[in-house]
């Protein structure tokens, strides 16, 4: 029997065995990935570069789809297992040539994983006119699981994994005008309904995608030392929610708290690998578990990491869910078949 998870039904932890300082190296300990083909998008850096490493390394072939192909070589030099591709998320075109090309191996794709996003940045628009943040860490993620589910449906056991954020708590999604054309650019909600998309679209998949084998997840990395996906946004921010001191400086006692990149990268391979998950999808995940729903609750503290946890009940609605996809397809001009 088919179970979804609108309204957060399924969201509860399960026990796991992790936590919030388990590794990816752990929570893949034991699992044989060889003869699986991955494609990690944002695989060449922070905690998608581990990700690939760690996946790579139990056997899976891992397709890296990258804007920067310099870059990406750079990095992903000497991983075995490795295969890169030219993609830019914010460039439909793009998306459709790497799928196209992937279609024409007659693989089957077993894990895609979307672990690519932006965040915090200036109001900038795609091609089309759509605010950057939506066009890359919802849009983007829609299009391409759009043309690639033929490959999806062909693993006969296929799992999708969005790399979403605590940050949906920022905003949800705002339908009366989700591309900033009638009100004032805020950075911080236009990444929190990006996010808040990226649950909402794993919820949906999951419940379209159970009757060929293939389920989806939503997930919160935590908060991580190292990467460099806030580069843009002004230091002021940081400071006024108090993890950053008067000099610019991230607070010692804030930084001590974070956690690593592998940490970081622990809970999408757990999402991505764990037995655990066989019979159940559509959740949003966080710390290697299936995370807590937030009804108010939880006390939220930038300044301590451990406390940025929980998802809301917006963003598993399920009538929420379905309005997206089909805005998602009129945005993307595409038609999401999944028969």
């Amino acid at each position: 029997m088919k179970k979804n998870n609108y309204q957060g039904v399924l969201q509860q932890p399960i026990g796991s065995g992790f936590d919030a300082t388990s590794t990816a190296a752990e929570v893949i300990r034991g699992i044989n990935l060889a003869g699986k083909i991955v494609i990690v998008t944002g695989g060449n850096a922070g905690i998608g570069l581990e990700t690939t490493k760690i996946l790579a390394a139990a056997g899976a072939t891992v397709i890296v789809p990258a804007r920067d192909m310099e870059k990406a070589k750079k990095n992903l030099q000497g991983i075995p297992n490795v295969e890169l591709e030219r993609m830019d998320l914010i460039n439909p075109d793009s998306i459709d040539a790497f799928a196209e090309k992937f279609l024409a191996s007659g693989r089957p794709l077993h894990l895609l994983i979307n672990n690519a996003g932006i965040m915090w940045v200036p109001l900038r628009r795609d091609s089309r006119g759509i605010e950057s943040q939506l066009a890359t860490n919802h849009l983007g993620q829609f299009q391409l699981a759009a043309k690639l589910w033929p490959a999806l449906k062909n693993a006969n056991g296929a799992r999708v994994i969005n790399v979403s954020s605590f940050g949906h708590q920022m905003s949800a999604f705002n339908f009366e005008d989700p591309n900033f054309e009638h009100r004032e650019y805020d950075t911080l909600l236009g990444y929190g309904q990006s996010k808040t998309a990226s649950n909402l679209f794993a919820l949906e998949l999951d419940n379209r995608g159970q009757e060929f084998n293939i389920r989806a997840y939503s997930l919160h990395p935590g908060s991580v030392y190292g990467t460099d996906l806030g580069r843009e946004e002004p230091i002021a921010l940081f400071q006024k929610m108090g993890t950053y001191d008067a000099d610019g400086i991230i607070k010692k006692e804030v930084a001590s708290k974070l956690k690593t990149i592998p940490q970081g990268a622990a809970t999408t391979v757990w999402c991505a690998v764990s037995p655990l998950l066989n019979t159940i999808g559509g959740v949003y995940c966080e710390d290697s578990d299936i995370a807590a729903l937030d009804t108010g609750a939880i006390e939220h503290k930038y300044n301590e990491p451990s406390t940025l946890r929980g998802v809301q009940p917006y963003a598993l609605d399920e009538d929420s869910a379905k309005r997206l996809w089909t805005l998602s397809e009129e945005m993307t001009g595409l038609t999401f078949h999944t028969q």
